[in-house]
């Protein structure tokens, strides 16, 4: 994935079992909340961190709960 400078531009590539495909979304009033600037300018996000970008969330502050299973109580 990547977002233009100008964070209204997100481009992302993908393997569809054929070969790559490029995916791309401009949004027209609001800006992608990205991550503040990392070490590389691609960075590699789950599908649901990706969900969360495109609905307008900050994938470094939102975290999902954490999955607990019945015999962690014990």
């Amino acid at each position: 994935m990547e977002c233009a400078r100008s964070k209204c531009l997100m481009k992302a590539i993908y393997w569809d079992r054929t070969g790559f495909a490029l995916w791309q979304k401009r949004l027209e009033r609001e800006k992608f909340r990205w991550p503040i600037k990392l070490q590389d300018d691609i960075i590699l996000v789950s599908a649901e961190q990706l969900e969360w970008l495109l609905a307008g969330l900050d994938i470094v502050k939102a975290k999902p709960h954490e999955t607990l299973h019945f015999d962690d109580f014990t």
